[in-house]
């Protein structure tokens, strides 16, 4: 049995804004959170010996980190190397320069000869020796349009059609590399790609009009031991018949409040030739919370702000505040009370929104069915508006004589 640690879509650099700067390290918190997290992991396939690393693509945020963030990941990947654990890394959509001109991130590993590193930048099959057995790893990179056909041969066709061609193409290329396969050896396909019944997460704006949705059926292939992915945010077994399992890890941190409520984790996975056992394992990182309240029919509106933000352990978690109010109601909240309530959290930001007018139920009395003279209408309407109140003198006279005007033209 071969033990193999599958982690996908670290992003490590990601959300900056959700962190503040450490004094002691000059860094920023949420690099130090992805690190952390990233080294659990890491610390997880060294304790459990597994035989080998899968990485299902998106290193980093884009394809150019800065040199201390490419340090940092491959201060962590490098224990694998220490410990003679072979390590595949599939380059993702975000690892690749624009339109997969000029290279990705993860090459480096490749250039520099690192041991037991495979970088899986082609769709290739790679054979790989583990301390239990062989492995055969199909890669399968993040592939654009350009990838497998020209700008000519998809003019004037629909988007549906382009993605009809790209799918047999890339069907016809996947069928010569399954057909090279050992047939007694355990084999993992390890694809970064979007697939056509994947929940989506985060990701969902990431690739759009870049990347092209494959049907689960080219994945669910009898030669295929286990399906690894990456790209999707959020963990999901695609193939609930488990032959083979179609797995997304999911990314290890949450990268915004989009993935507030997603398990972030790892799958371990114990393989052998017509045979896999695999679980999903949780990570322990930071909380996202968001409070909504809407006080704009609130009597004591600062007293239930703040009951809303006790209900919750807001330690050392980021924290997004949205509450509704009035215009009227603005002097009634103390902003520094906010603050000071606030103060226990990693990181916060408070997003006040005023109520529409427009949108305020309507005053029984002004019904349809009421047959109400039009300057008690008025009258009515103001004395529901506090804002207008000062106005309301102003405002009644002035309909008074628009109403006398109107007389005056119907008596003509």
């Amino acid at each position: 049995m071969i033990k193999i640690l599958h982690l996908s879509d670290i992003h490590m650099g990601s959300g900056f804004s959700h962190g503040r700067i450490n004094p002691v390290t000059g860094l920023n918190t949420r690099l130090e959170d992805f690190v952390n997290t990233l080294s659990l992991c890491i610390d997880q396939a060294l304790a459990d010996a597994v035989d080998m690393v899968i990485f299902g693509g998106d290193a980093f945020p884009d394809a150019t980190p800065p040199p201390y963030v490419q340090e940092a990941f491959a201060s962590q990947f490098r224990r694998l190397v220490d410990a003679d654990i072979p390590t595949v890394l599939l380059v993702g959509n975000h690892d690749q320069h624009s339109q997969g001109i000029g290279g990705a991130s993860l090459n480096i590993y490749r250039t520099l000869g690192v041991p037991g590193f495979v970088v899986g930048d082609t769709l290739t099959t790679h054979h790989i020796q583990t301390r239990n057995g062989k492995v055969q790893v199909i890669t399968l990179p993040w592939l654009t349009r350009s990838t497998l056909m020209t700008r000519q041969e998809t003019a004037g066709l629909s988007m549906a059609d382009v993605n009809q061609l790209l799918t047999e193409r890339l069907q016809v290329v996947l069928e010569g590399e399954i057909r090279r396969l050992d047939p007694d050896v355990p084999t993992v396909l390890l694809a970064h790609l979007m697939a056509d019944n994947a929940t989506l997460g985060a990701e969902r704006l990431l690739a759009v009009g870049k990347g092209f949705t494959l049907p689960l059926s080219m994945l669910t292939r009898p030669c295929f031991d286990y399906v690894a992915l990456g790209h999707v945010h959020r963990h999901q077994n695609l193939n609930k018949s488990n032959d083979p399992p179609v797995i997304y890890p999911g990314s290890i941190e949450r990268v915004d409040f989009s993935e507030e409520k997603e398990d972030k984790g790892y799958v371990m996975v114990e393989l052998e030739r017509g045979k896999v056992n695999w679980e999903f394992c949780s990570l322990p990182v930071r909380v996202f919370r968001t409070i909504e309240v809407d006080l704009s029919k609130a009597d004591d509106p600062q007293g239930v702000l703040f009951k809303a933000i006790a209900k919750h352990n807001l330690q050392d978690t980021v924290v997004r505040l949205i509450y509704k109010l009035r215009s009227e109601q603005l002097d009634l909240i103390d902003n520094s009370s906010i603050h000071d309530a606030l103060s226990v959290t990693h990181t916060y930001t408070i997003q006040p929104e005023l109520v529409s007018q427009l949108a305020k139920p309507r005053i029984p009395e002004l019904s349809a069915s009421s047959s109400i003279d039009p300057m008690e209408a008025l009258k009515t309407y103001l004395n529901n508006r506090e804002d207008l109140k000062d106005l309301a003198t102003s405002m009644l006279e002035a309909a008074q004589t628009l109403l006398q005007d109107d007389e005056e033209i119907l008596l003509i």
